[in-house]
């Protein structure tokens, strides 16, 4: 094994734990490489918020002292991971990206992903950036500034879980913790070029309960979805602290193997209601024709719903407008004012605007199930649009001042709750990421991932990291 940092920082999780167990490499090697390439390259990316070497390194040389007594701990002993900060993290304070939030604490509980990772033997990055409350599509906030895209720092990563999708890409640790209402492991999947898999809805355990309330799913951020499946075994264990109480989910590495062959796979463009960028839509095509060589059966048609974007804005900034009800008014002033328009557009929905906006939830969700009866897989973009400038929550000169009037893809998946994955399909003429979503119906992410896992091993991208920052 090399030991040239650069060499190590670019090793999937998968390929870290062989090598840990071998004795080619040693927690400590694998943890400083990391954090050598968070010092030479978040400054221009911005995408963490808090790094604690010393608590980072300690827990290293723990876990390296494990592989010298031949006792590893669990599925990530040693495996540096990132956490977005919306997480709680014992010891570490969890501002959510907002002015409002004491960081004096106290910190002292985990959030269930966190405890998993704690029970694995996990070394702890630090904070990955996000906008304040999570709240859009674009990562950016009072707090901690803009996250910029790995491949093209003058663009976005994307958000609300930009921070860790940065990181990943630029070799800052092999996996990160996202969260996603409305797309937010998925966007910035898309936009930065990295496997983002949005579990079934309660299949990862949430504690404390999202503002967002079902639209939210915790998920895993990674180089490659071998990486992805390793994160979704250990964040996937049940929490007693989380309502839906969610039974263990099998293991997701074992059941990557059997490939796509004979699966029944939906392929629709454009939902029958999307303008996509032809760029994205020809590599898109391209993928899904890939699907039909590797053995599925493709068909082109769409789930026959029109566009759910009303109810979905009622839910979303519905939540939000209930994250804010903690936070006193006068205080407002320090916050994201786009965060604080939005949330006045749902001030004056009655019960009854919302009971109607949960009914067309659950109309959707028995729609998509009655599609999913015929088809095993759903294809789509995951985004209709590459990465544009960071710092705008839409593009210039764009129609709609929110962020999901460029999301269509994702949000209807957090309405259904269907585990939805973003891997990357190919990459624009000026060398933005364009990603693939690969749909499931509830509680198949076991199929979804090995899906994606079948389509990254036949059109892998896996070695291409952005240039300019080796």
């Amino acid at each position: 094994m090399s030991s040239n940092p650069n060499a190590i920082a670019e090793l999937t999780a998968s390929e870290l734990l062989r090598r840990y167990r071998d004795g080619t490499l040693s927690p400590v090697e694998a943890t400083e490489a990391a954090l050598a390439r968070i010092r030479a390259h978040n400054e221009t990316v911005n995408a963490f918020c808090l790094v604690d070497e010393e608590t980072t390194l300690a827990a290293a040389r723990r876990a390296e002292q494990r592989y010298h007594n031949t006792s590893p701990m669990g599925e990530l002993d040693g495996v540096p991971v990132a956490i977005k900060d919306v997480f709680l993290t014992r010891g570490w304070p969890n501002l959510k990206g907002s002015k409002t939030v004491d960081p004096a604490g106290p910190w002292e509980q985990d959030a269930p992903a966190v405890s998993a990772l704690r029970r694995h033997g996990f070394v702890p990055l630090g904070k990955t950036t996000t906008p304040e409350l999570g709240w859009k599509g674009v990562t950016d906030c009072p707090c901690y500034g803009v996250t910029r895209n790995p491949f093209d720092p003058d663009k976005t990563a994307g958000g609300s879980s930009g921070g860790s999708a940065s990181s990943v890409i630029l070799g800052m640790g092999p996996l990160a913790l996202g969260t996603d209402a409305g797309g937010s492991i998925r966007i910035p999947a898309g936009f930065s070029g990295l496997v983002g898999h949005k579990p079934t809805q309660g299949r990862v355990p949430l504690w404390p309960a999202s503002p967002f309330g079902q639209l939210a799913h915790p998920g895993p951020m990674t180089w490659t979805v071998e990486d992805a499946a390793r994160l979704m075994n250990v964040i996937a264990e049940p929490d007693p602290r989380d309502p839906t109480l969610p039974a263990a989910g099998g293991d997701y590495v074992a059941a990557l193997a059997g490939g796509v062959g004979g699966l029944r796979v939906a392929f629709s463009p454009n939902l029958g209601y999307v303008q996509v960028d032809p760029e994205i839509a020809r590599s898109v095509a391209e993928a899904a024709r890939l699907f039909e060589a590797l053995g599925a059966q493709v068909e082109e048609v769409d789930p026959g719903f029109a566009d759910p974007r009303e109810a979905f804005d009622l839910l979303f900034f519905g939540g939000a407008a209930n994250a804010l009800r903690s936070i006193p008014e006068e205080r407002h002033a320090e916050m994201d004012p786009n965060l604080i328009e939005a949330v006045g557009s749902v001030r004056d929905a009655s019960m009854l605007d919302y009971l109607a906006a949960m009914n067309e939830r659950a109309a959707l969700i028995e729609r998509t199930s009655l599609f999913h009866q015929r088809y095993d897989l759903l294809l789509t973009p995951t985004l209709p649009i590459p990465a544009f400038t960071a710092g705008l929550e839409v593009p210039e000169g764009w129609h709609d001042r929110r962020w999901p009037s460029w999301t269509p893809f994702t949000y209807p998946f957090n309405m259904t709750g269907q585990p939805a994955c973003s891997v990357p399909c190919g990459f624009t003429a000026q060398g933005l990421p364009i990603g693939l979503q690969i749909v499931g119906t509830r509680h198949a992410d076991a199929l979804v991932l090995r899906a994606a896992h079948t389509y990254q091993q036949a059109a892998p991208l896996t070695d291409q990291r952005p240039a300019w920052a080796h």
